[in-house]
Order: C-alpha cells, then structure tokens, then sequence
C-alpha cells in the first residue's frame, strides 16, 4: 500500500500562483495569519507596504504614520494633540515623529508668520522620494484643458462706417448708445461693444436722422425673451435697417445782398444801395446826357 501507483493522476494546481484556497494555505502554513478582506468603498486610507511593513521603523513610528496619513488636511500633529490622542507619552512620540523624519515620511520646517509667531509646518509624505510634496503642488496652478476652457466668444457682426467720422459725431453716437438702457434695461453695454458699434450709429446720424430716431429704431420691438448679447442684436439692426442715403439737393443761392439805410448827401432822402454818398436818383441827374448828332 505503500507504493506510488504511476498511472494516478496528480492533483490540479491552480493557474494563479498564491491564489490558492485559503484552507490549503492554512494546511501548508498551520498557525498564519488568514485574511478574512472586504473591499473598502467610503473612509479608507491607501497605505503602502514600504511603511507598514519598513524593516527599520519602529512598530510606533509605523502606527504614527498611517494615523497621519489618514488624517485631513490641516489637522494637528503636534506633541501635545498626538500624545492627548494616544496613550504613549510625549517622549515616545517624540521619538517616533523623529524617526519618520529620518527616513523622509515626515519634513518639518520652521516658518515666521507676518505676526512674528514662529510655527512648524509638517508636510506627510506616502511615498518618500517621490518627486515634489504636497506643499509644492497645492501652490501650482492647475493647468486647465481644452475642455476646461470656455469657448471662444463669437465676433460682434459688422456694422456700417460713416463716410466722416468726425470725434463730434462719435461722441453723439456713444452718448446714444449709453442711453439705451434708460430705454431697456437689458441694453446695458460694455465699454467694449459700444465702440464696436458708434460708427454704424454714426452713419444713421449722417443720413439726416436725429438722434431720437436712431433711438426708437433701436429699441423698438423688442423680443420678450432675455436678450443674451444685446450688442450682437444693435448691429444686426444697424446694419439690416440702415435707412438709404437722403435725395440730393442742390445748394440754395445765397441770399441778395441788403445793404444798409442811409440818407443822400443831396436831397436827404433814406436809401439802400453800395454808394455810401447819394441815392440813385441823385446819381442819375448828375450824369451828363449825352445828345445825339
């Protein structure tokens, strides 16, 4: 009985090493430990195995550092809330905060606050090493993606020019534009988007409209909705409505020359012409009459 038989088949060994059945494993290793897992999925802390299973930490200083590492941001390590916390007294853990320090999971730094107080900034590192810590990259900026980033705004529509854009005129139609909000209160406009849009009002003044006309045309009918971007709306309607050019007239003569009363030198009688000394008549009797042979 005590013969191998050669044509037995041998036991199926698992595919995955170190997977094997957790009473095997207790058979092959009586008295291990056997783990008994289940997954975290809310308040856990990841811990690696170069802490807790550190050959030249202490079981203290081990402990110390996953209670750190677990702790939030901003919370207290000091002596004196460590040791209110735990039973081992200030000198012990004074001893493990130290050995932490030597083997780079813990950097304690001493800083001068603007008051003068002089403070001690601890910094937890789970990977000593590593490069950065946490100081260094809370103080970076975040560098946003491109889905991050808004998207580009949208160019105001074109508007019409005036043929002279003189600064009085301009400045009428920047006063126009600043007063549509009395009008419509969503027709506030940046500072931005009325110089976009003076000189498409200033070409409407040039064709013989008064600023009050310019205005009604603006702002009448309105659509009830919340107006997005009013400035995009001002010069769709300044350049889809802009009134034809006035019919040309041709320049009026200039009035006839009226000169002023005088009195004749001669027979003192009032009248108006260029001779500053006698009236026509006058003039006319003191021409000699000419006869003819």
């Amino acid at each position: 009985m005590d013969t191998e038989n050669p044509s037995a088949r041998p036991h199926a060994q698992s595919r995955i090493p170190g997977k094997n059945h957790p009473h095997r494993d207790q058979k092959a290793h009586p008295g291990g430990v056997i783990h008994d897992n289940v997954r975290h999925t809310t308040r856990f802390t990841v811990i690696g195995n170069h802490l807790t299973q550190h050959r030249e930490l202490s079981l203290l200083a081990i402990g110390l550092a996953c209670h750190i590492q677990s702790l939030p941001t901003g919370a207290a390590i000091d002596i004196k809330t460590l040791t209110a916390r735990f039973p081992e007294g200030p000198t012990r853990i004074a001893a493990a905060l130290r050995e932490l320090e030597a083997h780079g999971y813990l950097h304690r730094t001493r800083e001068r606050m603007p008051t003068g107080r002089i403070v001690t900034r601890t910094v937890s590192c789970n990977m000593p090493g590593h490069s950065g810590t946490a100081a260094d990259t809370s103080s970076r900026p975040t560098r946003r993606t491109a889905a991050d980033r808004p998207p580009p705004r949208k160019l105001l529509p074109s508007v019409p020019k005036p043929a002279c854009a003189s600064p009085a005129l301009l400045q009428t139609a920047l006063d126009l534009l600043a007063g549509l909000r009395r009008a419509d209160p969503r027709l506030l406009l940046s500072a931005t988007d009325a110089e976009h849009l003076a000189p498409g009002v200033a070409a409407w003044l040039e064709r013989d409209l008064t600023p009050t006309a310019v205005r009604d045309a603006l702002t009448r009918d309105l659509p009830q909705d919340p107006l997005r971007r009013p400035a995009a709306l001002l010069a769709h309607r300044l350049a889809a409505q802009l009134p034809p050019l006035p019919p040309f007239r041709a320049p009026e003569p200039p009035p006839p020359v009226r000169h002023p009363l005088r009195n004749c030198d001669t027979c003192d009688r009032g009248y108006r012409g260029p001779d500053p000394r006698d009236c026509q008549e006058c003039r006319e009797l003191r021409q000699p009459t000419r006869t003819s042979t």
